[in-house]
């Protein structure tokens, strides 16, 4: 009887070592796991893939949005629409604004992130992309508040009774762009993920996102109508316009060519210029705290894909160049027929014309790398 309970103090000892084993080891292993999550970067999803979902704004389906921006669109699903139909007018301008460089503004399919991991790094980059979709917001919910397609607002009211320029009086009248009511809603939406968190990327956003809401506001634009004896213009009424989001584009992309590279200051509520010698930013700059990769080569760590493939001009040294394009790699050409129209005569009354007219170009097209895969890893 004694070695029997000797031999199940043994076991029980056995037994009691092996389970804290398995706890230590239990332990461990989440310790692990929350260290990879705490130190791997990640691609989180956004609230720009709301243009990927077209008339189908569910607010519970859309991946990637925080409590406050939930909230919201369950309040106004109307504007949800809104800003779903601009986000694919600003990723247009995005791309149209970079068809000429190696980074062209790629979207991927189907991915809620919408610009893959290239998003993780805080560049110039990524300081074009927030200012322009929040520049994006207030034209898109502007747009919809002057057409009354949302319930929440309508034309500016504050435009109402006489007012001057230099061209003397006029009295307010029409529909004037409600830009100020634009620009509080996207505030209120788009920053509200940022604002869950304070750390320099958070800050960055924040401020690029406000660069691009005062840039529509920049390019507001008097328009008006004549009255008096044969369009005399002795007595004028106008009203406030936004401008094309062409030039919203324009604007955003010279503040890209002029960014300012920072670092976020000791306590945390600001910037300091990374470099000395460089004036500090203002509230008008684009700000970027690290610098881009080259984008030359496919690498699915930073996002990047590459420049094989793309069409490029023999002839120009720009960033369009073959030389600056393909990275030095070379290009390959193409002798392509082409149709296009010509010899076009107006015809009364009302046509125009024209002859199909054929020609052949050399297409010039970037080589891959021969060692293309080197950094296809992830």
């Amino acid at each position: 009887m004694a070695t029997e309970g000797l031999g199940l103090r043994h076991l029980s000892r056995n037994w009691a070592s092996s389970s804290d084993c398995s706890s230590a080891t239990s332990r461990l292993y989440v310790v692990f796991i929350l260290l990879l999550l705490l130190f791997t970067p990640r691609v989180d999803s956004s609230w720009w893939y709301i243009g990927a979902l077209g008339a189908r704004v569910i607010c519970d389906n859309i991946p990637g949005l925080v409590n406050k921006q939930r909230q919201l669109c369950q309040r106004h699903p109307d504007v949800m629409q809104s800003i779903g139909e601009g986000a694919k007018e600003w990723i247009q301008e995005c791309q149209h604004q970079f068809r000429h460089h190696r980074w062209n503004c790629s979207t991927l399919d189907r991915d809620h992130t919408v610009f893959g991991r290239v998003m993780l790094r805080s560049s110039r980059e990524a300081a074009f992309v927030y200012a322009i979709s929040s520049a994006g917001v207030v034209y898109a919910i502007t747009r919809a508040c002057s057409q009354g397609e949302l319930k929440i607002c309508n034309c500016d009211p504050h435009k109402r009774g006489r007012a001057s320029d230099d061209r003397g009086e006029f009295d307010w009248g029409g529909c004037s762009d409600n830009v100020n009511y634009g620009i509080r809603f996207a505030k209120a939406f788009v920053d509200a993920r940022e604002r869950t968190v304070r750390d320099a990327r958070a800050l960055m956003n924040l401020h690029n996102n406000r660069c691009g809401r005062t840039a529509v506001k920049r390019f507001m634009k008097l328009e008006c109508k004549c009255h008096g004896v044969s369009g005399s213009c002795a007595l004028r009424t106008c009203w406030l316009a936004m401008s094309d989001f062409r030039k919203t584009g324009d604007y955003l992309r010279k503040k890209y060519n002029g960014a300012i590279e920072v670092t976020m200051n000791q306590d945390g509520t600001g910037f300091a210029v990374a470099n000395k010698n460089f004036r500090r930013a203002t509230k008008n700059d684009l700000v970027y705290v690290e610098n881009s990769p080259d984008y030359c080569l496919m690498d699915k760590a930073a996002g990047s894909l590459g420049t094989a493939g793309r069409v490029c001009n023999k002839s120009s040294r720009g960033t369009d160049g073959c030389e600056v394009m393909c990275c030095g790699r070379g290009y390959d050409t193409t002798r392509v027929r082409r149709v296009t129209k010509c010899e076009c005569k107006f015809k009364w009354c009302c046509a125009v014309e024209c002859k199909d007219c054929e020609e052949t170009v050399d297409v010039h097209t970037c080589k891959a790398s021969k060692r293309a895969d080197w950094r296809d890893h992830t």
